[in-house]
């Protein structure tokens, strides 16, 4: 029997330990330290004699944002899909994170607001404890896990190009951080995670093998974040997250108070197209006082501030669909945002990157030949990026400066997903399942079933049972 879309998901997303590990190569190269990179590298830990992972950023202990994310300095979210992963990769991470500062509010402690109205809390019994912190500390920790790993290292370098025999890759150029030579290290797989500004298709292009093809949705996205100090004297607010969308002459806006780690909160304005916050202390507190709900202002206007405003912007979600090449080299897999990156308002890039960990993890589980280009990885990472891909951008299209490109069928999944957001807010299971969905523990598929579908629909009828 064939498996569907919403079921090879499901799988992708076992929290289970991997089972039948064994060694497949001697050695394995990880282009990038970013989270798609550690986690690849530890997956390669299992299968290789030995997995490099050069990295261009000093690393280290600290928690402090590396050079090559922008916009680590963000509100990032580890959505429960992806904390699931990090818990099946490094036991236990879940509890050293609380353990070491992360917080983990309850429910009742976390406010979500659309369109000004509160949705409903999840469930702890389904979704379990979150995990909420700045993105240099979460990443700190997968590191210092990553490296546990007795034959793994990380290298400090930047990556110069690949080198190819015949129709596989088989070695990686890089610059060492302490020497001016070049370096050859030859590599039996070679894992591309270097983020949206990778230049793996230049590299493809010029050895002659066919780029993928790219793929972006313009959303002209602003970000402006500040930390504050934490003050039970100015609130005691845990996560308080709202979300304008556009339509009845508002403009589309997000914004977000966070709890984290080290007695802070942290603070984002969200807008778009020319909509642009800026790094002005006084437009920013104007913003939190004029565009969102009194706690905002409250927490810009009466605590203290640590450090400077601090803006971002990203012009596009884009995605390279690697699995639609008829030609493609052996030895040579891609993850994290240099295969596909959303708008980052909806926290599906961290979590995307473990669920390609996960897609690794079984193709290399699953006794496929090194010596052939690895599709059957494309096809998995297909599915997840197809997921994200859909409840971020067919929300985007709302959007009044996009203007497509719309895909087919559009309006009947626009009337679908209104249906299944309404009956959300007012009925207790279909909201666990929409949950379920927008923290990628599930497909957008599994909404779908026709029993769903019954139920939302009696949820619009009959509004009152």
């Amino acid at each position: 029997m064939t498996e569907s879309v919403a079921q090879s998901y499901a799988r992708i997303c076992t929290a289970e330990r991997p089972a039948g590990t064994k060694i497949l190569m001697g050695r394995a190269i990880v282009l990038g330290a970013s989270m798609a990179g550690l986690l690849a590298a530890r997956v390669l830990s299992d299968h290789a004699d030995e997995v490099l992972v050069v990295e261009r950023d000093p690393t280290g202990e600290s928690a402090s944002p590396r050079p090559g994310v922008p916009q680590g300095t963000q509100v990032h979210a580890l959505l429960p899909g992806g904390q699931a992963q990090l818990d099946r990769w490094f036991p236990g991470f879940t509890a050293e994170a609380i353990a070491a500062g992360a917080l983990d509010p309850l429910p009742e402690e976390i406010d979500n607001a659309v369109n000004g109205v509160l949705r409903p809390k999840v469930s702890r019994e389904l979704f379990g404890p979150s995990l909420v912190s700045t993105r240099p500390f979460l990443e700190s920790h997968v590191r210092r896990r990553t490296l546990e790993r007795a034959n793994l290292t990380l290298v400090p370098g930047r990556v110069d190009g690949i080198e190819f025999t015949g129709d596989r890759i088989s070695a990686v150029r890089y610059q060492p951080a302490d020497a001016d030579d070049l370096v050859v290290e030859p590599a039996e797989l070679v894992v591309d995670a270097m983020g949206r500004s990778s230049r793996l298709s230049d590299w493809l292009g010029t050895a002659g093998w066919p780029q993928p093809p790219l793929r972006r949705m313009p959303i002209k996205l602003n970000y402006a974040t500040a930390l504050f100090r934490r003050d039970p004297k100015v609130s005691n607010v845990q996560v308080s997250v709202v979300q304008q969308q556009p339509g009845r002459g508002e403009k589309p806006r997000m914004g977000g108070v966070l709890a984290v780690e080290d007695d802070r909160w942290l603070v984002l304005v969200a807008g778009y197209g020319d909509d642009r916050p800026s790094r002005d202390i006084e437009d920013f507190r104007r913003r939190c006082r004029e565009d969102f709900p009194p706690v905002f202002g409250q927490v810009a206007e009466r605590a203290e501030l640590i450090g400077d405003v601090l803006t971002y912007h990203q012009a596009d979600s884009r995605r390279r669909d690697f699995d639609e090449l008829e030609r493609f080299p052996a030895g040579l897999v891609v993850t994290g945002d240099a295969v596909a990156s959303f708008n980052p308002i909806y926290g599906q890039g961290m979590t995307s990157a473990a669920l390609h960990a996960s897609c690794l993890s079984a193709y290399l589980r699953s006794g496929a030949s090194l010596e052939e280009p690895a599709r059957a990885y494309f096809e998995q990472v297909r599915v997840v990026v197809d997921a994200a891909w859909q409840v971020s951008t067919f929300a985007d299209l709302e959007l009044p400066h996009v203007n497509g490109p719309f895909p087919r069928g559009y309006r009947l999944v626009k009337w679908f997903s209104g249906l299944i957001f309404q009956g959300a807010a007012v009925d207790s299971q279909l909201n666990d399942q929409f949950n379920r969905v927008t923290t990628m523990l599930a497909h957008p598929n599994s909404l779908a079933r026709p029993r769903t579908v019954l139920r939302a629909l009696r949820c619009r009828l009959l509004p009152s049972s």
